[in-house]
């Protein structure tokens, strides 16, 4: 959870995820979305990739990033948890199945 936190606590790196919420997006687009440097943009990209936010898709020279939303909801949801909050997911998703069976 620790990773996850430090990830998100880059506005860059929150904007990178909420940029691939619609999408996977290749190093370059994500790249153009920013005024920084590539070696910059590569160091964000490693810090999503080490918290497990991003998957990463290598083909020849290009790197595809997608978004791993499920392990954003399992840290936010063991966030909540240790502060004594107890989440009700609407939607039907691995996190929402888990929750569900811990109930039963």
């Amino acid at each position: 959870m620790n990773r996850v936190f430090r990830a998100l606590s880059d506005p860059t790196r929150r904007r990178v995820l909420q940029l691939l919420r619609d999408r996977p997006m290749t190093a370059g687009e994500l790249a153009d979305e920013f005024a920084l440097t590539k070696a910059t943009m590569s160091g964000h990209f490693n810090v999503l990739r080490e918290a497990g936010l991003v998957d990463a898709d290598r083909r020849r020279t290009t790197i595809t990033y997608r978004l791993q939303m499920s392990v954003l909801e399992d840290a936010l949801l063991g966030f909540a948890e240790s502060f004594g909050f107890e989440l009700r997911l609407g939607a039907r998703t691995p996190t929402a199945d888990r929750i569900a069976k811990r109930e039963a």
